[in-house]
C-alpha cells in the first residue's frame, strides 16, 4: 500500500524528521528519540518495519549498504510528504484556538 498523503503515524513522522540527515539504523533510533524530545523510543523491530514500508512507498531510500550497516535517507517525495504532514499538524493546533478562548473566559 503506497502512502497516499493521509495522516502519518507518529513513527513515520519522526523517522522522516530524523532522516533529514542520512542515518543508519542504530543512529536513527537515537535521532528519533532526540527529535521527539524523548517522547518516542523506537526499538529495532518497529523501526525496521517502518523503514521497510516507507522504502516501498518511496519516502526513503537505502543510500548505502556496506554489509554491516544500512544508511537511509529521505527522498524528495518523503520530504514533500513530511511538509504536508507538518502543515496538517500545524492546522490542527491553529484550529484549537477555541481552547485558548475557553481558558481565557474561565
Amino acid at each position: 500500500m503506497a502512502y497516499n498523503g493521509g495522516p502519518m503515524t507518529e513513527a513515520m513522522y519522526y523517522v522522516l524528521l530524523a532522516l533529514m540527515r542520512p542515518n543508519h539504523g542504530y543512529q536513527l533510533m537515537h535521532a528519533i528519540t532526540e527529535v521527539s524530545n524523548d517522547r518516542l523510543k523506537m526499538g529495532p523491530g518497529t523501526l525496521y518495519g517502518v523503514l521497510s514500508r516507507m522504502q516501498k512507498d518511496g519516502l526513503i531510500l537505502l543510500a548505502e549498504d556496506d554489509g554491516r550497516r544500512k544508511t537511509y535517507q529521505i527522498t524528495p517525495k518523503g520530504e514533500h510528504a513530511l511538509r504536508i504532514e507538518y502543515g496538517r499538524l500545524k492546522a490542527l493546533i491553529e484550529d484549537s484556538s477555541i481552547l485558548r478562548e475557553v481558558d481565557e473566559d474561565e
